[in-house]
């Protein structure tokens, strides 16, 4: 049956990966939860199921922002399972690259963190790709201490700057003294772990997994709900599900109270804004574009009667995507 689906999507040039079908259909056996298995569980379960399927279908191949073990890589493996091929990029500029060249159907790249804020590279690749978001990834981050030996003889820790700022409670009352030696990645510290005598590094599970080490300590971080969203960019937007957002690139005029006009349309509509986020144009000082996220989809009467007003009013403006919520 899948390979026969498959068959006609490819006759009617319709995309392999639909995200309106899949959270339509996981919203539903959500819905179905009343044994003991959580309904993340089941989520989980039939994504691989979805995986399966696609695969059949034609085998994707995912770019994604790695290298191997990345938390990028473990958001591409929960939206895709693992029926893809998965491709590592050295930087987010590669992963448009590729997709932008057909050397892969979708990529991933992280775009949010709910304590750092915005991944500003990602922000500005979209001022010139072609590209839509056609998904997004919610994962929550978490940290651990992973090494191939015991804690009390961990004299080195190997981790991204950033993460050792996140840990750095954990890391004073349980390793205090030992060496915190930065690296660019996680994976990267995943990899020196393994290799060298008396080394930890703090690190995803995936990486546990992947370089066989063992997690000597789960969820350091001093914070919990530490979240990043990922988005999946390809060249379709997906199709409604009643429960989506949208995400617009536009730039305005350098007067008094632009930014605020711009934004009218959607107050008069009733459309709600979840996000707004500003970066230089690069082109001309003091020249901005904002990017703005809010619910709704571009299909919707309302919103398109909104984005007409905002064309109107602005000097530059794009429809990114319009994509299924994930909470």
């Amino acid at each position: 049956m899948s390979q026969k689906i498959g068959q006609v999507k490819r006759r009617n040039n319709y995309p392999i990966f639909d995200p309106a079908r899949e959270a339509e259909l996981l919203e539903k056996v959500k819905s179905f939860s009343s044994g003991p298995l959580p309904p993340e569980a089941l989520e989980a379960i039939y994504r691989e199921i979805i995986s399966a399927s696609l695969a059949l279908q034609r085998r994707l191949t995912i770019a994604y922002l790695g290298p191997e073990a990345s938390f990028t890589h473990e958001a591409a493996k929960k939206r895709f399972g693992s029926g893809p091929e998965y491709s590592p990029c050295l930087n987010i500029r590669d992963v448009f690259a590729v997709v932008e060249k057909g050397q892969a159907d979708y990529g991933v790249v992280p775009v949010e963190n709910s304590i750092e804020g915005a991944v500003t590279y990602t922000l500005d690749m979209f001022i010139d790709t072609d590209l839509k978001i056609c998904s997004q990834i919610m994962l929550e981050i978490s940290h651990n201490l992973l090494a191939n030996c015991e804690l009390r003889k961990i004299k080195r820790v190997y981790s991204h700057p950033i993460v050792f700022g996140q840990c750095r409670m954990w890391l004073e009352a349980n390793l205090p003294g030992v060496e915190l030696k930065e690296v660019p990645s996680t994976t990267y510290a995943a990899q020196l772990a393994k290799k060298e005598k008396g080394a930890g590094a703090i690190a995803s599970l995936l990486a546990a997994r992947t370089y066989g080490l063992k997690v000597l300590a789960r969820s350091i971080e001093d914070f919990p709900h530490n979240y990043t969203r990922f988005l999946v960019i390809g060249e379709h937007i997906s199709r409604p599900t009643g429960k989506d957002k949208t995400s617009i690139l536009f730039s305005i005029k350098d007067e008094v109270g632009a930014l605020h006009h711009m934004l009218l349309p959607f107050k008069r509509r009733g459309i709600n804004l979840t996000k707004i986020e500003s970066r230089p144009s690069k082109v001309k000082a003091w020249d901005y574009y904002f990017f703005l996220d809010f619910e709704g989809h571009v299909e919707e009467e309302r919103v398109k009667l909104a984005l007409d007003e905002l064309e109107k009013r602005c000097k530059f403006m794009k429809v990114l995507g319009s994509y299924p919520v994930e909470d």
